[in-house]
Parts: structure tokens; sequence; C-alpha cells
């Protein structure tokens, strides 16, 4: 049952059959059990002007609700706005859906056929279809599995269906629109992930942003969960199973207007809000995914459909081609782990052993904790110990031979006190050598510096927190240079501030490269120590800057100081100064 309203579940293998009758083209609504609807949309007057609206206004519109008590108002529009969908020159259309479901199915004979291989395993949520829609959903998936023969895997697809068919003439327009949201090549923009490692991808970056932006529940889960990744692969589901027809296709309104950013901001809301509803103390020996799962089913107990959707939208989330580099960049880690577009689904596993995981400094469970709060796509790679002062000595050239060619590092340090601190880091120490003579500052904003001991936190690039402090650049600017921090090492005050004498040009991209995601250069900064996240030189090393250093080590190793600084908007992260009693460098094995 999904909120208040009994909706039927089916699940179905490719080995299933069924027979299929081919007169099942009813009017729109026909395909509509109508005594399980929760509420009867009602047939309101629409406005003429309202379908030439422009695109903003319709967001608008979309996001309030607008066309939620018109099931005609809402079928014009959902047509309406998928014909503007730029796709493929070739793309199927109902013509070639009637030619084909014909040819499949007879007319009117009945035929036995399985579901596509590409739903192997998938639930697929019928979403109050009455057997005619449910007839007519499996005959439409049928012929997606025959039109597109590249999709191997996408779990999203029958409830997308599902929905549509609500708004839809007959079948031949359903399989119309979907078919062109499948065939949307829009730039960086996706409405269906349509193999393994599309969705895989699509989990990961959701996992990436719930670190950012729903920290409280990220750490809830990854403190009573094994697997974090294993919990956040069901955000889609979420949104497109478990929640309840009403909110479900309130989604769906802003989903065909926004794309798949919208499902991400949604899925954020849904996780800050479930955080909201549950204590630690409460999840202890739970099952984390049923319990999520069963959120959502009853979503209606907790936050109304509008209150939900205002929230989602008051996340600020980074831009859409940010994301995209972010969703490319976690594509690119999961095909070094072997995963191809034809992969069938299979689970990832922790990469933290903690049965043979050792360290010095931290203890298992902590850096279990440190691996949950780094991206997804690095997490896939067990951790790979490069540097320790209990091994290689206090050297600063040994730190810096033992770490280049690994990107990214996390470093580790306790001090004599007891304290345990560090970074991750997310650029190449050989990055500094670009910058000649003059040490310059490099990485990018995925950065972060954290504290172990006595408390666990992490503190992420400030504008990670406040991205409407940071324009996107445009393309034909280039990123502004870097204040260097050659004079940042020293000992007296004045040597602390920031020199604009001395200027590093990062070196341009080689052609062909994927753009780092959270790339310096994507955005116009208010001040430029707000980007200043590491640097090294054969003086030391610095981690973060701008009114201070949030880490600064001296060229032996053994002493340190911590700062608040601009770029991590921290505080010191142990005592000011303090004497190194260890530190670690890790490294990702295969990364």
């Amino acid at each position: 049952v999904f909120g208040s309203s009994p909706v039927t579940i089916v699940i179905t293998s490719e080995s299933d059959t069924w027979d299929i009758d081919a007169s099942s083209c009813l009017g729109c609504g026909q395909f509509v059990d109508w005594d399980k609807m929760p509420d009867s949309e009602q047939e309101a007057h629409i406005p003429r002007e309202i379908l030439s609206k422009p695109p903003k206004e319709l967001k608008k519109l979309a996001r309030e609700g607008y066309w939620a008590t018109s099931r005609a108002l809402r079928a014009q529009v959902y047509h309406q706005l998928i014909q503007q969908v730029a796709c493929r020159l070739v793309t199927p259309d109902a013509l070639v859906y009637r030619d084909v479901a014909s040819r499949l199915f007879g007319k009117p004979s009945t035929s036995s056929h399985p579901l596509p291989e590409f739903l192997e395993g998938c639930s697929m949520p019928t979403y109050c279809l009455n057997l005619e829609g449910v007839t007519a959903l499996k005959k439409i998936l049928i012929c997606i599995g025959n039109l597109f023969p590249d999709i191997t895997y996408s779990p999203i697809l029958p409830s997308l269906v599902a929905l549509l068919l609500h708004y839809s003439e007959d079948e031949a327009q359903c399989f119309e629109n979907i078919s062109r949201l499948i065939a949307s090549n829009a730039p960086h923009t996706s409405y269906i992930d349509q193999s393994f490692l599309a969705h895989q991808a699509s989990c990961m970056t959701f996992g990436d942003l719930a670190n950012k932006h729903c920290p409280a529940a990220h750490k809830l889960i990854a403190s009573t969960s094994e697997n974090v990744f294993e919990v956040y692969s069901e955000w889609l589901s979420w949104l497109f199973h478990d929640l309840p027809f009403n909110y479900a296709i309130r989604v769906f309104d802003v989903y065909l207007l926004e794309g798949q950013k919208v499902l991400y901001r949604i899925a954020l809301a849904l996780l800050k809000q479930y955080r909201l509803s549950v204590t630690s103390a409460e999840l202890e020996g739970t099952d984390i995914k049923a319990d999520l799962q069963a959120f959502m089913q009853n979503i209606a107990e907790h936050v109304t459909v509008d209150k939900l959707l205002e929230r989602a939208f008051g996340i600020r989330l980074f831009s859409r081609k940010e994301i995209w580099l972010l969703q490319m960049a976690n594509r690119k880690a999961l095909m070094e782990r072997g995963i191809t577009m034809v992969q069938s689904r299979q689970s990832f596993h922790l990469a933290v052993d903690m049965q043979n995981f050792s360290s010095s400094i931290v203890t298992a469970q902590e850096m279990r904790i440190v691996w949950s709060w780094i991206p997804e796509r690095f997490s896939l790679f067990a951790p790979l110990l490069l540097f320790s002062t209990s091994e290689d000595g206090c050297s600063l050239q040994r730190f810096y031979t033992r770490c280049e060619g690994y990107e990214p590092t996390v470093l580790l340090i306790k001090t004599t006190e007891g304290e345990v601190c560090g970074a991750f880091l997310s650029s190449d120490w050989s990055e500094r050598k670009k910058s000649g003579a003059t040490s310059g500052f490099f990485g990018t904003g995925e950065c972060f510096v954290f504290t172990v001991c006595p408390e666990m936190e992490r503190y992420e690039w400030v504008f990670i927190k406040k991205p409407e402090l940071a324009k996107a650049v445009p393309r034909s600017r280039q990123r502004s240079p870097s204040p260097s921090p050659s004079s940042l090492l020293s000992s007296s005050p004045e040597g602390r501030g920031t020199s604009s004498n001395h200027l590093a040009v990062p070196t341009p991209q080689r052609k062909g490269r994927l753009s780092p995601f959270l790339a310096i250069r994507h955005f116009l900064l208010p001040s430029k120590t707000a980007s200043m996240f590491m640097s090294g030189s054969r003086e030391g090393i610095i981690i973060g800057g701008g009114g201070g250093q949030a880490l600064s080590l001296d060229a032996n190793l053994l002493w340190g100081r911590t700062e608040h600084c601009e770029t991590f908007d921290n505080p010191p992260l142990c005592q000011e100064n303090f004497k190194v009693q260890l530190l670690e460098a890790w490294g990702f094995q295969n990364a």
C-alpha cells in the first residue's frame, strides 16, 4: 500500500509470459482504475494562453502545481512539452508504434511475449492502471525493447510509461512521447539512463550530492550502514516507485520541464525530511534501505507535496553542466572498474576492508567515516598507504616522491597532544611543479579538511554551502590566476599575507581531457583567497588559504599550524601551533 491508496506492484522477469490483446487503444484516462485513484482531478477551465507561456513561467507554474487539478490541462501540457524536447533526428513516433505493435502482437489475435531484458530484476509500479492499462504498459515496453536495442538497463522506464499512460490518448501517443525522452540529445541534460553504467553513475552522483547537501543524513546513514552506496542506489526508486501517485505525478510535472537535475533536488529534500523523522538510536539494528522505502511510501504523514517541492527548490545545487561533469567523472571511474555500456546488473561493496585496514593514526571505524566523505568515484577503490613518517621518516621530498602519480590523496596528522585532523586533496602533488619557480595553489572544490579526534567534523569548500556566491564563467573567459603562497610559510605575521606580486597561472587543460568537477575556472569568484586549496614547495605544504591557512607544515614535517581560512571557513583543526607525532598519506588502489 502506497500512502492511503492501494497500488498493485507487478514483478515480471524476462522469462514471464502473458497474453496481449491488441485492441487496448482507449481514450485519455481510460487506462485508469478510478477506484484506486487517491483524488479525482477536476476538469477545470484551460486558459488558451497557458501553453504559449515561456519556459521560465511554465517552470514556476509546474512547481506550484498549477495543472495538478486538471487532467485535460496536464495531458495537453505533457504532450506539448515532450514534443519540444530536442532529440535525435530519427526517433520512433506513433505511426512506427502502430506498425511494430501490429507486427509483434497481431490483430486482433493474442500472443505471448517476455518483457525486454533491460528490465530484468526491475519492479514495475502500475500507478492505479486498470487491466487494459497494464497490458498497454507491457506492450509499450516490449516495443521500446524492439526499437531501442541499445538500452541495456533502465529501471525507471516502467514508472515513466505508467505515469504517461494516465495522460495519453492512446498507446501510440504514449510511446511517441516516451521515445522522445529516451532519444533526448540536449547538451548536459538527460531524462532516462539507459545502461547499468549510466544508472550506477547517477546513483554515485546522488551520493556525492547527498554527501555535500545532506551531511546530517549522510553521517547517520554512514554510521548505520556498511554500504552507503547500496542505500543511495535506490534513490530513483524513492521517487518513481515508493512515493504515492499524487506525489510521483507532481515530481513528473517538474521533471519534464527541468530534467534529471530536479530529481536530485527532490530526492535530497526527501533525505533531509527522513533525517528529521528518525534518530540514531531508532536505526540501530534496522535495515535502513527498508526503513527509507517505508518512509517514502508513507510520506504524506510527514510532509505535503507542496512543502516537499518548496524545500527541494530551496536547495542550492551547482549548475547543470557542473553536475554533468560529476556524472561523467563517475562514469569514467566505473569504466576503470570494468563496467561497460552493455554490463549486466551487479553490486558494489564498500572498498574499505575492515578486517585488513591498518593505520597508526585512525581506527577502521574512523576511516570508514572519512571514506564516506570522499567522492563516490574514489570510494570504489581501496585505500593504499603511500607515505608514513613512522616508516619513511620526516622528509618532505620523500613525501612528494611517494605521493606523486596518485590523485587524489588523503592526509592524516596526529599531534603530540593526541589530536587527529587531515585533508582530502583532489589533485596530484606533481601539479606544484607547473608553476615554475613560483609555487602556486592548485586543486579543485572537492578538497576539504576535517577533524577526527576529539570530534569528527568536515569543512568543505565555502561555495559548497553557498554556491550562489559564485557565478558560472562564460566559455570565453579563462580562470583567474591563483595568488602565490610563496611567502605564506614565513614565520612572520607579514609573511602570511597574500602576495599580489606573484601569480601562478594554471596550465591549460590538455585537449580532449574532461574538465574536472568543481574546477575553479568554471566560476567567477568574489575573492581569489576563496580558492586556495593546496600548495607545495621545498619550504613546506599549505592546505587552505585566505586570512590564514587551514593546515601548514614545515619542510621537516615536524611542526605545523592551523587557523581559520576563507577557502574552507573552518575553525582551527587542533591547537594552532602543533608538533607532529605521526603523518600518513593515503592513495587509492587503481584510482
